[in-house]
């Protein structure tokens, strides 16, 4: 498999624009004729399987990288699948609501919320529902379990002691402002890239990243051919890059892949 190439795509900010919420057609298109042409397509997303819309599955992948390497997704089945134990996944619980976090936790089947959530969080759990899926409340009950989490730190916050009890075991990812994503100790979106090179015998050099946030550098950095965002935030990802883009709005993805010769 010499000869294929193999793109991975962040979804918010790279395939969905913020401002719109929604799919440009020409991403759409382009994605379907490199497929076509012979390459691999792959999402890689730090959000979890349940959180991804039929809308974007049903463009057409070959597959995903979600929540943030822990969950691998290859023609439908699962490669790799990655879950925290109950002990953990209490331990995370109780800091997050001793020290006063808004924390939405993330597996493969279900999205869990503190409560009493502030303004940043709560407009998330009332998205749920307009998505068409419920939200679970009950995190402090024995069988809740989750495979990665994020935060919002609020003014009665006391991050520091969290990220003290919860470090040992969790990466933490500045997503900017008052919020941080926590993913599972030597996971990341560029070890989900390993694992399907290896599984797919594709080297290195024919991998190429696409993204717009911090969250994306380790598979911007990971991969030899990596790709920002014309609307990438923080601007300072332009910097650590091989190719900038145009935004979502301006066909940014399609540009990318023509760029790269996955599509003419």
């Amino acid at each position: 498999m010499t000869d294929t190439k193999i793109m991975f795509f962040d979804i918010d900010g790279t395939l969905i624009s913020d401002e719109t919420k929604e799919f440009p057609e020409s991403a759409i298109r382009s994605i379907r004729q490199a497929r076509a042409n012979g390459h691999k397509m792959f999402i890689n997303t730090g959000r979890c399987l349940y959180n991804i819309d039929s809308y974007i599955r049903d463009i057409g992948f070959d597959g995903m990288v979600c929540a943030c390497g822990t969950h691998i997704i290859y023609n439908n089945q699962d490669l790799l699948y990655v879950t925290q134990p109950l002990d953990l996944c209490s331990l995370v619980v109780k800091a997050g609501i001793d020290y006063h976090l808004d924390v939405v936790f993330e597996s493969r089947t279900h999205i869990g919320f503190t409560s009493n959530l502030r303004p940043y969080a709560q407009a998330l759990y009332e998205s749920c529902f307009e998505r068409g899926f419920q939200p679970r409340t009950d995190i402090s009950s024995d069988d809740f379990s989750f495979d990665k989490f994020v935060v919002w730190i609020e003014e009665d916050s006391n991050f520091p002691a969290f990220l003290n009890a919860v470090s040992p075991y969790f990466t933490c990812i500045d997503r900017g402002e008052n919020f941080k994503e926590f993913v599972p100790i030597g996971y990341s979106k560029a070890s989900g890239i390993q694992f399907l090179l290896d599984h797919l015998n594709i080297p290195l050099d024919h991998a190429y990243a696409i993204g717009d946030s911090n969250n994306d550098l380790p598979m911007l950095e990971y991969v030899p051919n990596s790709i920002a965002m014309g609307n990438s935030q923080p601007s300072t990802l332009f910097e650590k890059v091989s190719y900038i883009t145009t935004t979502v709005e301006e066909d940014g993805v399609e540009h990318a892949l023509k760029h790269f010769h996955f599509i003419a």
